[in-house]
């Protein structure tokens, strides 16, 4: 696809590879050019007709790529996504309308593959509503003050009867998958890891100059059965009088039972020389404050939109998970981009299952595509979004019934970042 100034826009080939990577490094403001080593290991993630560049002149002035990703739903089952990343544009040729033609190449091809949504992480919040996608979950970091959070400094490890040990990266990558499998199946949000995400989190696979190996500690239950695992780094700060002022920051913390959480957290805030713990990304409503004695000890550093969803097809998004109670919804939904849009009726049962089929009638709910997703994961309120005038109630009452049927008891969250 070339445009009338000359830009061409079109799936790279391996030999523009090295190009491509340079030309996203320079937009996300990283080194320009790495390692021959680096980009031959990160073409491990290059997908034939899914890595696509704009150039000008031969030269590749912006960026993307999309992979294959499964989606957990409210109620387990998994969706088939279009994980878009990489998205960049240089300096030098923003407002030419790049990301447009490059975003709506992918989610063409992402509705013909018969993906259900496609999904991203933003790094600015106002780039990605315009192409229909809304900020399905957030996330939050909290900094424990270890000294305040009130735990017992004599302690020798958890009280359950279970037990903590230091791993390495192979032990992460033998133990690692299937602990996240079961964690991803009961959470909506989570997505799917395949081999080179642990290869790569546990350095196998190298994509940056410098990597900095992180520690490793599983969490056993009484049983012997591995249920939580955690990775983590500290820096070396010392006071003045000679006193330790550590801080460990959390890279990932999966726990699959709330007894591995607390006796991982427990854990972390235990370290000898540890003053802080830097959370890392976790769920909104995580448990670590009230694992804690003080929960005050525990500061909320950061909290932020996270994963971006897409709805691609209304009806089997829909049909896919499951819901609070029984009702009726229709729903009129507006996608400028024609990919989704419609009238569509929602039944959802007692038992928890739903059907969704095109509609004539009257709509109760006027949304559109965008915030269909915000609402899909069941994290945010149609009757906050109708107060805000991003959801418009064509009948009364019709936004709380919404989120009688949408609402979940726990929040969605996603652990990743790609």
């Amino acid at each position: 696809m070339t445009s009338r100034d000359g830009i061409d826009v079109h799936p790279i080939t391996e030999s523009e590879f090295a190009d491509w990577t340079r030309a996203m490094n320079i937009g996300f403001l990283r080194e320009p050019t790495l390692p021959e080593e680096i980009v031959d290991a990160r073409r491990a993630q290059f997908t034939p007709g899914r890595t696509v560049g704009a150039f000008d002149g031969g030269r590749c002035v912006a960026t993307f790529r999309s992979f294959a990703q499964e989606l957990t739903v409210v109620g387990g089952a998994a969706v088939p996504a279009d994980a878009v990343t990489n998205v960049t544009v240089a300096p030098t040729h923003r407002r030419r309308g790049l990301l447009t033609r490059m975003m709506a190449r992918d989610l063409a091809a992402a509705k013909d593959r018969g993906d259900v949504v496609a999904t991203l992480i933003a790094a600015e919040y106002p780039i990605y509503g315009r192409y229909g996608f809304g900020p399905a979950t957030s996330a939050t970091e909290w900094t424990v003050d270890v000294p305040r959070a009130g735990l017992d400094p004599r302690r020798s490890g958890p009280e359950d009867g279970g037990r903590i040990d230091l791993v390495d990266g192979e032990d992460v990558r033998k133990l690692g998958p299937e602990l996240h499998e079961r964690l991803r199946r009961e959470l909506p949000g989570a997505v799917d890891r395949d081999e080179l995400w642990w290869k790569v989190t546990t350095g196998a696979v190298r994509f940056h100059a410098s990597f900095h190996e992180p520690f490793y500690a599983v969490y056993r239950s009484a049983g012997g059965e591995v249920e939580g695992m955690v990775a983590y780094t500290a820096d070396d700060n010392w006071g003045d009088a000679k006193q330790p002022l550590n801080t460990v920051r959390v890279k990932w913390l999966t726990g699959v039972t709330p007894a591995a959480e607390r006796a991982l957290w427990h854990y972390l805030c235990s370290i000898d020389w540890v003053v802080k713990v830097r959370s890392g990304w976790r769920a909104p409503d995580d448990l670590l404050p009230h694992l804690l004695p003080d929960p005050r000890a525990a500061a909320v550093t950061t909290q932020a939109d996270w994963l971006w969803v897409r709805i691609l097809d209304v009806v089997r998004a829909l049909e896919a998970r499951t819901y609070q109670a029984a009702g009726s919804l229709v729903l009129e939904v507006a996608d400028g981009d024609g990919l989704a849009g419609g009238r569509y009726r929602l039944e959802a049962s007692a038992d928890g299952t739903g059907s969704c089929v095109p509609a004539t009638g009257s709509a109760d709910l006027t949304l559109d595509v965008a915030e269909l997703a915000v609402l899909w994961l069941g994290d945010e309120s149609a009757v906050r979004l109708a107060a805000l005038g991003r959801v418009r109630e064509e009948r009364a009452g019709a936004a709380r019934q919404a989120d009688a049927l949408l609402r979940t008891s726990r929040r969605p969250w996603c652990p990743d970042i790609f």
